[in-house]
């Protein structure tokens, strides 16, 4: 197992401390798992590493590391909707599926200290599990990020550094410190250990309903979810398991849609878009780093890109509490898309919505 850069190629050991490529490409894992099996699966225990026997683990890291992430209940809504309960987590977030593969592995080639930027839930993932494995963590997020969100990383004795500007700007000004600093770049959009625990999700939900819904919504901003839900479908596909892709909606913010934009004009690379303010704050991403490799997912398997409008967010959020699911912005726009989805093309059935994260990080 090595690093591929997907980029120019070149391999590198998984053992670097390299964020990504010398020629500036980020690492793709050169390695194939064991077809799925439910046999497989050890099922003492409770948790995303009960799928081990189908992830990249060099060593037993994670049974120090652990939180007892994943294994979340997937509830049926209404007739029509299935939601997978992702908010169920030590973070209440689906973050934490990657950042505890993503750290384990940080443990097991001796990192002392992590950086990374964040819009708020994969930096408090990331601290999270840092504290757990006592790895030092520093965390940037942009200014007007949720203060229970803020106050959560800081909870867990990280470091925050609170940048002025945009979502992306936050990641160039933490990139610039990995550079000066040294500090392991324990980053959910560079390292791929992070999409082999989102993978999890996909996993979790064949073997719970022992199939696959036949539509599934995916909040899309740096492809976190989005690159781990693609890859599991792809095992599955692999393992014969399923014989074809389901129907996948990405919803990208009204006033962030870089994605939404290229695929409406049928552009192969990524249209550069203008950025408002929104509530969507976990998917507000302009520049994402791994946009080439979205937009190849998107073109093979023939996914839709919808828009979330802003001013059915809180609609959809109180929508969802009135049933008793408290959710915070981000997963709410996933709602509201799906509802002007069906607005639009009419009442689609068996689908499958994240609740990727919980209400009161985002009461602000």
């Amino acid at each position: 197992m090595k690093y591929i850069c997907l980029k120019c190629s070149k391999y590198e050991a998984i053992t670097t401390k390299k964020a990504n490529c010398d020629c500036g490409g980020l690492w793709k894992l050169d390695w194939k798992p064991k077809k799925f099996d439910l046999d497989l699966i050890d099922k003492d225990i409770w948790g995303i590493f009960r799928y081990r026997n189908f992830m990249p683990l060099i060593d037993d890291s994670w049974k120090s590391i652990s939180l007892g992430e994943g294994m979340t209940p997937i509830i049926r809504f209404n007739e029509d909707v299935l939601l997978k309960m992702d908010y169920l987590m030590p973070t209440l977030s689906f973050k934490d599926r990657g950042a505890a593969v993503l750290i384990s592995h940080c443990k097991s080639i001796g990192v002392n200290k992590v950086l990374q930027d964040s819009s708020g839930n994969a930096g408090n993932s990331v601290a999270a599990y840092s504290a757990k494995a006592n790895i030092e963590c520093e965390i940037f997020v942009p200014k007007g990020t949720s203060d229970k969100k803020i106050n959560m990383i800081r909870s867990h004795g990280a470091k925050v550094n609170i940048i002025r500007g945009v979502r992306d700007y936050c990641a160039d000004v933490c990139r610039l410190e990995v550079k000066n600093s040294k500090a392991y770049y324990a980053s959910h959009v560079y390292n791929p250990f992070f999409y082999e625990g989102t993978k999890t999700y996909i996993y979790e939900v064949y073997e719970q309903l022992k199939r696959i819904p036949s539509n599934i919504f995916i909040p899309l901003g740096n492809g976190t979810l989005f690159i781990g839900v693609i890859k599991g479908l792809e095992e599955l596909l692999n393992s014969n398991i399923i014989d074809k892709m389901p129907n996948i909606i990405a919803v990208q913010s009204e006033y962030c849609a870089p994605f939404f934009k290229t695929v409406s004009t049928k552009n192969k690379n990524l249209v550069k878009v203008d950025i408002k303010p929104t509530m969507a704050e976990g998917i507000a991403i302009g520049k994402p780093m791994r946009a080439n490799e979205i937009l190849d997912y998107i073109y093979k398997y023939d996914v839709k890109v919808v828009i979330s409008k802003e001013d059915r967010i809180i609609e959809a959020r109180n929508n969802l509490a009135k049933k008793g699911i408290y959710v915070e912005h981000t997963t709410a726009a996933t709602y509201a898309a799906y509802l002007t989805y069906c607005d639009v093309n009419g009442k689609i059935s068996d689908t499958l919505i994240p609740m990727c994260g919980a209400g009161l990080k985002s009461d602000h």
